[in-house]
């Protein structure tokens, strides 16, 4: 019965403890956006206080917005109570847009990468654990549903000597909500069970709600980038909330 399970795993939170390099491409690329900051050098509370804020984010983009307000002297409470209000406040009052945004975003990961790629790679390091669950997966029981640019899932992975294929990654480049993604792969396996695997509350809460989805296997991790609250609520909901340990544990047969 096992071997008919389809892992679709969320990259960042899930797979990737990329809190911090998230906050100083974030730093770097608002630097650009705003020169008057660009002599700043971030420090450790500047990570913190990122990391802090870090379950609020769906996408890597806004980790610019959120330091150039920290930049700017702002407090960080105020923003965790009003995350999506300074957001598109900021959004707004700079004349920004968010396709620009995520290419910036993108090219100053790209410049990091190629100025120094280890260094890059140093800031992306795997969950304890999570390196050795891929290479022991068979390739065809798991996808990657995520935000981030396919192509820095592709370099970090292979950093850590993980080959997935094009098609299971499925990224920002593709245009599609993880929603669409689940669908497409409920098509693509029709007699398979999906487990999807995610740290985001509201991403799941979202796929809750879409009936279209309502045979897809939703589990949030405990050891991601959310909160006690988030976890609770999501058993509130139904939603299984899954250990470390139970996931690296789990489904032994899918090994190749």
């Amino acid at each position: 019965m096992t071997k008919n399970i389809i892992y679709a795993l969320d990259f960042d939170g899930v797979i990737c403890h990329s809190a911090i390099e998230t906050a100083i491409t974030g730093w770097k690329a608002a630097q650009d956006l705003w020169p008057d900051k660009k002599n700043q050098d971030i420090t450790q509370q500047d990570i913190d206080n990122f990391c802090y804020l870090r379950p609020l984010i769906e996408t890597g983009y806004e980790a610019i917005l959120i330091m150039y307000y920290l930049q700017k002297g702002g407090l960080v409470d105020n923003m965790f109570a009003s995350y999506q209000e300074i957001i598109d406040e900021t959004i707004i009052a700079h004349n920004l847009n968010t396709d620009d945004l995520k290419i910036l975003f993108g090219q100053t990961r790209d410049q990091w990468i190629n100025e120094n790629k280890i260094d890059w790679l140093s800031n992306n390091s795997l969950f304890a654990g999570i390196t050795e669950k891929l290479k022991a997966l068979h390739i065809d029981h798991w996808h990657i549903i995520t935000t981030k640019q396919e192509h820095f899932v592709h370099y970090i992975l292979q950093g850590h000597d993980i080959y997935l294929s094009d098609d299971h990654v499925y990224g920002l480049d593709c245009k599609m909500s993880k929603q669409e993604v689940l669908i497409e792969l409920l098509e693509q396996y029709p007699e398979k069970e999906i487990i999807f695997i995610e740290d985001r509350l509201a991403t799941l809460i979202g796929i809750l709600n879409n009936p279209k989805l309502n045979t897809i296997r939703l589990q949030l991790v405990d050891w991601g980038y959310n909160s006690t609250s988030d976890r609770e609520v999501a058993k509130k909901l139904g939603i299984t909330v899954i250990t470390q340990s139970e996931f690296l544990n789990s489904h032994k047969n899918l090994q190749h």
